[in-house]
C-alpha cells in the first residue's frame, strides 16, 4: 500500500474492513472524505454513530427497529395471520417492494450451515414458534435464499411447523438458485410470491 498520512491510511483501513470494499474502493471513499468539507464528515460520522446507538431488534419479528416493534409488527392493517420468514432484516425490502404482501414478518438472523457451524439453535426459531403459539398465525411462508443455506433452513422449519396444522409454503423459484433476495427485481419477486408451494 502507497505511503499516506496516519489518519488517512487508518480510514482507508476502516473502509477496506466494509463487505465488498477492496483497496481502490477504500481510496476513493477516504479521499472522498478528505476532500468533503467538515459538515460532511460530521454528518457521516454521526449516522454511523446513530446507526449503532439507536437501532435494535423489534421485540416480535427480529427485525431492525428504531423502536420496540418494527413499522411492520406496529401497521394495523397487517395481516397478522401470515408470516414471511426471512434470514435477514434486508430480505424483507425486496417483498415489500412488490406492494403485494400484506402480512407480517419473521427475521431468523441467518441460515442453518453446518460447514460454518450454525444450526437452529443460533437461529431466532424459538421466537417464531412463541409468535405460533399465541394462535392467530394461519401461514407461513418460507423466504429464505434459494441457495443450498437457505433450503435447508427452508426444509428444516417446513418439518418443524408442519405438524402444528400450519399452512407452511415456500416461495416460488422465479429467484434464480444460488443468488440472494437482496437482488431479485420487483417483477421476479412478485412471481415468486405468487407462485409460492406448499412444503
Amino acid at each position: 500500500m502507497p505511503d499516506f498520512a496516519e489518519p488517512l491510511a487508518r480510514l482507508i483501513q476502516e473502509f477496506k474492513r466494509l463487505p465488498g470494499i477492496g483497496q481502490k474502493s477504500a481510496q476513493r471513499l477516504a479521499f472522498s472524505v478528505l476532500r468533503a468539507p467538515r459538515a460532511d464528515a460530521e454528518r457521516l460520522a454521526q449516522a454511523l454513530l446513530d446507526v449503532k446507538d439507536k437501532l435494535g431488534e423489534c421485540a416480535q419479528c427480529n427485525n431492525i427497529s428504531d423502536g420496540e416493534m418494527c413499522p411492520y409488527c406496529r401497521a394495523p392493517h397487517r395481516d397478522a395471520s401470515q408470516i414471511c420468514v426471512v434470514e435477514e432484516s434486508h430480505n424483507i425490502l425486496p417483498i415489500e417492494t412488490t406492494r403485494t404482501y400484506e402480512g407480517l414478518y419473521h427475521v431468523l438472523h441467518g441460515s442453518i450451515s453446518p460447514l460454518r457451524g450454525i444450526g437452529p439453535e443460533q437461529l431466532k426459531i424459538k421466537s417464531l414458534l412463541d409468535r405460533i403459539e399465541r394462535g392467530q398465525v394461519r401461514e407461513i411462508i418460507l423466504a429464505t435464499n434459494p441457495n443450498l443455506e437457505g433450503e435447508t433452513t427452508a426444509v428444516y422449519l417446513s418439518r418443524l411447523l408442519k405438524p402444528l396444522g400450519l399452512k407452511v409454503t415456500r416461495i416460488a423459484m422465479g429467484v434464480p438458485v444460488g443468488s440472494d433476495l437482496e437482488f431479485a427485481d420487483e417483477v421476479t419477486m412478485s412471481k415468486s410470491l405468487e407462485n409460492r408451494r406448499e412444503m
